[in-house]
C-alpha cells in the first residue's frame, strides 16, 4: 500500500503530515492527515480518528481545530480523513452541499452513480486503519477512539456502533445522530441507499442503538445558539434513546456557542482528555 508525503511539519515536538494514496476502497486517490506527538523510539501510542463534517476536508480540522498542543500532551495520534471521494470521475452534485463530494456521509453507498466511489464507511474502519498500520509503526491500533462533526459526529457514532469493541470512547460535536429523519442527511441517504427507508437504519445512531447496538461511552457537545440545532442534529433524540438503552451518554450542552470551529477549538482540549482517560495503556476492559 504505498504512501506519498505530501506535506510535513513540526508542531508542539511532533509531526504533522498529510499523505495521499490510491484508495481501493473509494476508487480515487484520497488524502488525510495525521498528527504524531513526540515519542520515544519503540513508545506504542494510542489513536484517535476525526470525521470532519459537511463541506469539510481533512484540512479544515488540522488549519483550525487546534489539538496538537493537546494531542502532543497528552500522547494521541490524530488521524483526520477526507469527508468524501473526490477527482476525476467521482459523481457529483457541485450545487448541492449537501450530497456528493464533501457530503459522504461515512456510509458504502449502494446506489447508481454513487456506489463506484462512496465507500467511506468502509474507507474509515477497514483501508485506511490498515494503511496507518502499516505505515506508522508507533500506532497501537488496539487503542482506537473516534469523534467528529456534525456528519462526522454522525460517522464516529455510527463506526463505534457498528464495531463493538473496536473503539475504547465515542465523543461528538453537534452530530446529526438520527440522520434518517433530519432535514440534513434524508436527501443524501435516499441517492446513496435507495428508496427503502428500513435499510438506513444500520447508517443511523439513534436506529442503531434501539435495534440493540452498544457503543463505548459516549460524549456529546452541542452548541444552544447553533443554528442547526432543531432540524438537522437533534442531540436530544440520542439522549432518549441512550436512556431508554442504558447506554453511558454524557451529553453537555454548551450555552452561547454555533456550529463552526470557533464552537469545535473551544473544547477540543477537553474532548482529548477525555478520550485519553480511556485510551491508557493501563485500561484493559472497556
Amino acid at each position: 500500500m504505498p504512501l506519498e508525503t505530501k506535506s510535513l511539519w513540526t508542531s508542539h515536538g511532533g509531526q504533522q503530515g498529510v499523505y495521499s494514496h490510491a484508495s481501493t476502497a473509494c476508487a480515487c486517490p484520497m488524502t488525510f492527515a495525521v498528527f504524531v506527538p513526540p515519542h520515544q523510539p519503540g513508545a506504542k501510542l494510542p489513536v484517535l480518528w476525526y470525521l470532519s463534517g459537511l463541506t469539510c476536508t481533512h484540512a479544515n480540522v488540522m488549519e483550525k481545530g487546534e489539538y496538537r498542543e493537546a494531542a502532543a500532551r497528552l500522547g494521541l495520534i490524530i488521524v483526520c480523513p477526507d469527508t468524501s471521494p473526490r477527482g476525476e470521475g467521482v459523481a457529483d452534485q457541485p450545487e448541492n452541499w449537501k450530497l456528493g463530494c464533501g457530503a459522504g456521509f461515512y456510509v458504502d453507498a449502494t446506489e447508481q452513480p454513487w456506489a463506484k466511489n462512496y465507500r467511506m464507511y468502509s474507507y474509515v474502519t477497514a483501508e485506511l486503519p490498515a494503511l496507518l498500520a502499516a505505515h506508522f509503526p508507533m500506532a497501537d491500533m488496539g487503542r482506537q477512539g473516534i469523534f467528529g462533526h456534525s456528519m462526522g459526529g454522525h460517522g464516529a457514532l455510527v463506526a463505534a456502533l457498528k464495531n463493538p469493541g473496536r473503539y475504547r470512547s465515542c465523543s461528538a460535536f453537534a452530530p446529526i445522530v438520527h440522520p434518517m429523519t433530519a432535514e440534513w442527511s434524508r436527501g443524501a441517504f435516499a441517492a446513496y441507499l435507495g428508496a427503502d427507508e428500513t435499510l438506513w437504519r444500520a447508517w443511523d445512531a439513534v436506529a442503531l442503538i434501539e435495534d440493540g447496538a452498544r457503543p463505548p461511552p459516549l460524549l456529546v457537545d452541542q452548541g444552544t445558539a447553533d443554528s442547526f440545532l432543531e432540524d438537522g442534529l437533534r442531540p436530544w433524540l440520542l439522549e432518549e434513546a441512550c436512556l431508554a438503552g442504558g447506554v453511558p451518554l454524557t451529553l453537555r450542552m454548551e450555552e452561547g456557542y454555533d456550529h463552526s470551529y470557533y464552537f469545535i477549538s473551544s473544547f477540543m482540549a477537553d474532548q482529548l482528555a477525555w478520550h485519553a482517560s480511556f485510551l491508557s495503556e493501563d485500561i484493559v476492559n472497556f
